[in-house]
């Protein structure tokens, strides 16, 4: 017998990093993702394959359930050794998928290409979370750590307000008339997340509280923007306020001043998508500058 499981990918649109401390994060599950197919298999192992968004097989090995109950960590980490240790904190939260099993296949496969930084990793574990009937939230936390929100996301259809306390997530209404003004370009360069947090982690301030309360100021003004203008205001003040705390230029600062819109980083500072906040389409500019990947709102974010 065959069961799929799927997770929603997930953009970061404001409260990246103080999401860490208990600020108030906005996020949108995106139309990609990937699915999860289990099959019964034999020999007390797994046979493992994954796909990429163009069906190119970029992972495939068996492991042993020895593997997993054992998890011996390895001093370099690999695909496997990261699976593995995902596969046993599962198991330490319930032996049973383990224990009263033969073996499986698994199979698994991305709709969108792995280094776009849409959640390869997120939507990964929320489908190990489904498939062993576990909480993901806690997987995510005794595996690979973070905020959570990507874990919200790959289980939501909606535009979210994520909070680390409790993993509070609320479905909040997101649908502005100026959505054909928005859109997202691929920088080309894979971020990080761990490396991102310990950076952020070195910089953040004594004024921690004050700019928690300012970055959910920010995030109420992006979220209720009622015009293009007050929504481009409300980004370029996120990235301004962040910056500060990071001590980095902003990505148009650093890439693009000449650009006439804004540009907000998603996630991640200096990586993978941007937001485009434009009154004209800004493919040709982009694309000048060397960036072909660009998508516009319709095409990235899931609609109920």
């Amino acid at each position: 017998m065959k069961t799929t499981f799927y997770s929603n990918g997930k953009l970061f649109i404001s409260g990246e990093y103080l999401v860490l401390d208990g600020a108030d994060a906005f996020a949108l599950p995106t139309k990609f993702g990937q699915n999860l197919i289990v099959e019964d298999g034999n020999d007390k192992t797994i046979e493992w394959k994954s796909y990429d968004y163009d069906q190119q097989l970029w992972f495939e090995n068996t492991i042993s359930f020895d593997e997993i109950i054992n998890n011996t960590n390895p001093e370099i980490e690999t695909v496997k050794s990261t699976l593995i240790n995902i596969l046993h904190e599962a198991y330490l939260l319930n032996p049973d998928f383990i224990n009263q099993a033969q073996g499986y296949k698994v199979k698994t496969n991305l709709t969108f290409p792995r280094n776009w930084g849409l959640g390869t990793s997120s939507t990964l574990i929320n489908n190990i979370a489904q498939w062993t009937k576990i909480n993901a939230f806690t997987l995510l936390k005794n595996s690979f750590g973070g905020s959570g929100y990507d874990i919200a996301c790959a289980q939501n259809n909606t535009p979210i307000v994520y909070k680390i306390e409790n993993n509070s997530v609320t479905p909040v209404s997101f649908y502005p008339d100026f959505t054909k003004n928005i859109f997202f370009v691929y920088l080309n360069k894979k971020q990080n997340s761990k490396a991102a947090i310990h950076a952020y982690n070195n910089h953040k301030s004594q004024n921690l509280t004050k700019n928690i309360v300012e970055n959910n100021k920010i995030t109420e003004a992006i979220l209720n923007a009622k015009t293009l203008n007050e929504f481009a205001k409300a980004v370029e003040k996120h990235e301004v306020h962040l910056s500060k705390i990071l001590e980095l230029d902003t990505i148009k600062e650093r890439a693009f001043p000449d650009f006439n819109g804004a540009i907000k980083s998603l996630g991640a500072w200096g990586g993978d998508f941007v937001m485009v906040v434009s009154k004209e389409n800004p493919t040709t500019y982009f694309e000048s500058k060397g960036y072909n990947t660009i998508l516009t709102y319709d095409e990235m974010i899931l609609k109920e």
